[in-house]
């Protein structure tokens, strides 16, 4: 709460807040949160209620980026001029099928989580890719200057290189503020980091989740071998600390992100003696992370 004495602790280390839904935002922007650093498209998708190939068949794209961009206003004007990182529409299959004339375009897929999703869409799909990047041109024309673009779910190096001539062709890099983030979560990008970080990216968040379900091979949803999840396994820290101190090497921020994030202290406090330069945690968790950050910079750092 505002007046708590964890609204005058300061850190080098950035806390960032995961959001999706706008009616907190305004409530949440004035806790002590350098910015969002995981912005959830799907609640705006959702909310819109039309698989975005609708829009595009009935030649109605412009209300789709309108819908989009008024959404993404909301969390960019209340956290101005502090970093909104807007990660593109990270919907599966199985969700897009639940929108407005989904059935239409969507596959029946036997595995969702590892198939048709993040940077394998955008590039399957462009048309569609392309109404995310004008919503968020929408704002950099009206003068914002704090909204970022993170790319889900990316698999490969040539993946990124197709999506930033995507970004380019919009525009986007025309505008000094933008920046491009990639969210790793797929142990191939986790363990190869380095060869999507030369292709040129501004910043990185660690998505826990996924990435320890694909390290352990466990689906973290499935009772009978939840006991298995944990990413406090030797296997997963060693991962995390990888990412961290590639992205050291390469100087690109690196985020830690996902339910390890609000959980884990001893995670958090190994990840940022290595060099993570942002937690990105839910809102119910910020003052007390920002203390714990406070504490662990003050063993290692002061």
């Amino acid at each position: 709460s505002s007046n708590s004495p964890h609204k005058r602790l300061k850190t080098l280390t950035k806390v960032y807040v995961n959001l999706a839904e706008p009616e907190q935002v305004t409530k949440i922007a004035k806790e002590n949160v350098d910015g969002i650093g995981l912005l959830r498209a799907e609640f705006m998708i959702a909310e819109i209620g039309i698989h975005p190939k609708e829009f595009i068949k009935q030649k109605k794209e412009r209300l789709f980026i309108n819908q989009l961009s008024r959404g993404l206003e909301k969390f960019v004007t209340a956290f101005n001029p502090r970093p909104v990182v807007y990660r593109a529409t990270d919907f599966k299959s199985n969700e897009y099928r639940h929108l407005r004339g989904g059935a239409s375009y969507e596959i029946s897929e036997a595995n969702p989580m590892l198939g048709f999703r993040g940077a394998s869409r955008y590039i399957a799909n462009p048309d569609v890719f392309n109404l995310e990047l004008e919503a968020i041109k929408t704002l950099y024309l009206k003068g914002f200057q704090n909204l970022y673009l993170m790319i889900p779910f990316v698999r490969a190096p040539w993946e990124m290189i197709k999506i930033k001539e995507y970004i380019k062709k919009s525009g986007l890099f025309d505008f000094q503020d933008f920046k491009l983030w990639m969210m790793v979560e797929v142990p191939s990008a986790a363990l190869r980091l380095e060869d999507f970080l030369k292709i040129g990216i501004d910043g990185v968040s660690i998505g826990t989740n996924d990435l320890t379900m694909m390290l352990l091979g466990v689906d973290r949803d499935n009772q009978e071998v939840a006991n298995v999840y944990d990413e406090r396994t030797p296997v997963v820290i060693d991962t995390l600390k990888k990412i961290v101190k590639t992205c050291q090497q390469y100087q690109v921020t690196c985020s830690i992100c996902g339910q390890a994030a609000s959980d884990y202290h001893e995670i958090v406090e190994e990840l940022i003696k290595d060099g993570a330069t942002s937690v990105s945690v839910n809102p119910d968790a910020i003052d007390r992370t920002r203390e714990l950050i406070y504490n662990i910079e003050k063993k290692y750092f002061k």
